[in-house]
């Protein structure tokens, strides 16, 4: 069972060697919760990551490399700290199993689980490239003047699709992390964990967007600008095929704004991703409009329009007759409903992210309160849907990869 390292770069590794190196105690003695040769290291990689030219090349590495800054760190770090009779530890082996789509991902868990003073195994996709090279090229670069203790705790690795490889790292985990969808997270789980480790699985989401008529129609025209290009980036960055991509949009208000908006907004989407250059290759072409299609067939679309390959919007039957699988990158189902609790009875417990724009805080809080956790993990602006937290999916991510021990003696 011999697999690719990736990082640190290296020979092709035996698992249970790898294992077995694992296992070991690191120079320095075991990592803690926040501890200080993990933080140092991911503050080297993060200003990698920050570097104009690869910033400019993989604009979502940039958001990995605030995320990683040591401020955040610190705050993240800071929230914890523990008080009274408890005492917060790392909870052990994790292996992560990251999907291919979204192939950065994987470095926002293993970060936040090196955080917490776990050692890691992830496997990196066969499929992954570019964004991905590009983050294993810095992290092996900045691993350079590390302490010796992050090379012999964090691992990266590449394999086929071998279940006994998958199985050997699953029975000597605590815990194992699963993206991907819910075929993914089905087809990991046929490899046993202990009875003492558990998963913590991110399976198929959706997530949607929405627009107040009232905000739009108050916000400047810069503002709306600025709309359409976060809208571009929640959307366009990864073929729309993040979990946290918006894949419908809702205007909220009066149908004649909403018509007004619309048309201004689309105009607006139109221009930023020919500013942006986005090419749509044929064969996603052809996707969309069989997608597009075969929503109408099924009665849940009353109009398709197309403007060019790049962007396509489709008018719902009604609110609720919301796709939620993935129709190709730039294809927006959109309705209008008459306030945002209208949403209360479309959402499901799937969904994860809705980007919002207009809206009074008041007005999200409302809508939270009526969905009371039935669904929608996280509201954000626009602009901000592929913006990593380290609540994700309603899981506080540092908890899940600690453990407390409490001593009331």
């Amino acid at each position: 069972m011999s697999i690719q390292q990736r990082f640190p770069a290296g020979p092709d590794v035996e698992v249970g060697a790898l294992l077995a190196d694992l296992a070991q105690e690191p120079e320095g003695g075991r990592l803690k919760v926040g501890d200080e040769r993990i933080v140092q290291f991911l503050v080297k990689f993060a200003r990698k990551l920050l570097a104009p030219a690869v910033a400019r090349r993989y604009p979502e590495l940039a958001s990995l490399g605030f995320f990683l800054r040591k401020g955040e760190i610190a705050k993240a770090i800071a929230g914890l700290e523990t008080s009274g009779d408890a005492m917060r530890f790392p909870r052990g082996l994790v292996f992560h199993v990251p999907p291919a789509n979204v192939d950065t991902i994987f470095v926002y868990s293993w970060a936040l689980s090196a955080l917490a003073g776990n050692p890691n195994v992830v496997r990196i996709s066969q499929r992954s490239a570019g964004a991905a090279e590009a983050v294993l090229e810095a992290l092996n670069e900045a691993l350079a003047d590390a302490h010796p203790a992050v090379a012999q705790t964090q691992r990266m690795v590449t394999y086929g699709r071998d279940e006994v490889v998958t199985s050997a790292f699953s029975a000597a985990c605590e815990l194992r992390v699963i993206w991907g969808g819910d075929r993914s997270v089905t087809e990991v789980r046929k490899s046993p964990i202990g009875p003492q480790a558990r998963d913590l699985t991110f399976p198929d989401r959706a997530s949607f967007a929405a627009i107040s008529v009232a905000g739009w129609e108050a916000a400047t025209p810069e503002q709306r600008r600025d709309a359409a290009i976060g809208f571009y980036n929640d959307s366009y960055w990864f073929d729309q095929a993040a979990c946290s991509s918006p894949r419908t949009l809702f205007w909220v208000g009066a149908d004649e704004g909403a018509k007004r908006g619309r048309e201004e907004f689309l105009t607006l989407l139109s221009e930023v991703v020919a500013s942006k250059q986005f090419v749509v290759e044929p064969a996603m072409a052809v996707q969309k409009r069989v997608s597009a299609y075969g929503v109408a067939a099924e009665g849940h679309v009353t109009e398709i329009r197309f403007s060019g390959n790049a962007v396509a919007t489709l008018e719902l039957a009604e609110p609720t007759a919301v796709p939620r699988e993935w129709l190709g990158v730039g294809t927006f189902p959109q309705t209008t409903v008459s306030n945002l609790t209208a949403l209360v009875d479309v959402v499901q417990r799937k969904d994860q992210t809705l980007s919002v724009f207009g809206f009074d805080r008041p007005e999200v809080v409302e809508f939270v309160h009526a969905l009371a956790g039935r669904g929608i993990d996280r509201v954000v602006p626009f602009g901000s849907a592929l913006s990593f937290a380290a609540v994700w999916d309603g899981y506080d991510l540092l908890a899940e990869f600690s453990r407390l021990t409490t001593v009331t003696v």
